[in-house]
């Protein structure tokens, strides 16, 4: 065992960080055996856009939870492969609103099997005594009640009371 996993709950953020960096390798050489070419970092965008078809940067964002910049950033990449697609919205010319290609759709159609044998492997590894998703679940929901920084904050201000 190294200094990282003997450390505990003080490394929380490294060990999933570590675990998320292992799958996505993994999850890259998987598409490269069935010869895909795709990034595990577009996952969010591609799988929210086959079950949304149209939506705008803001509402993608909000889909997958990611920042204005990091969406825009992918946006920008997915755009380059001619992955998806976008048009100024007829209502507010301000918005863009994005869409697969037909070579997205395409794409799609070739990653299902993939994704079949993903949800196996992946449901295997997490089933474990302390289901993982569960416990991401779990974590996340506290999260969006209060913040780590917030709890942090309220935590040093209850000990100088105290």
């Amino acid at each position: 065992m190294n200094v990282i996993d003997e450390s505990g709950i003080l490394a929380l953020s490294t060990r999933l960080q570590r675990l998320s960096e292992q799958l996505r390798k993994d999850g890259a050489q998987l598409y490269k055996t069935f010869d895909i070419d795709f990034e595990p970092k577009w996952f969010p965008i591609i799988y929210t856009l086959h079950h949304k078809e149209v939506l705008s940067v803001v509402e993608i964002s909000s889909e997958i939870g990611y920042t204005h910049p990091s969406t825009i950033s992918l946006l920008k990449e997915l755009e380059k492969q001619k992955l998806i697609k976008s048009k100024k919205d007829k209502n507010d010319e301000r918005k863009r609103l994005i869409s697969l290609t037909d070579k997205g759709t395409d794409l799609i159609i070739k990653m299902k099997p993939v994704w079949a044998i993903m949800i196996k492997i992946l449901s295997e590894i997490a089933n474990n005594e302390n289901n993982l998703l569960m416990a991401i679940n779990e974590a996340e929901e506290k999260l969006k009640l209060q913040g780590f920084l917030q709890r942090a904050l309220e935590l040093k201000i209850m000990e100088n009371q105290s």
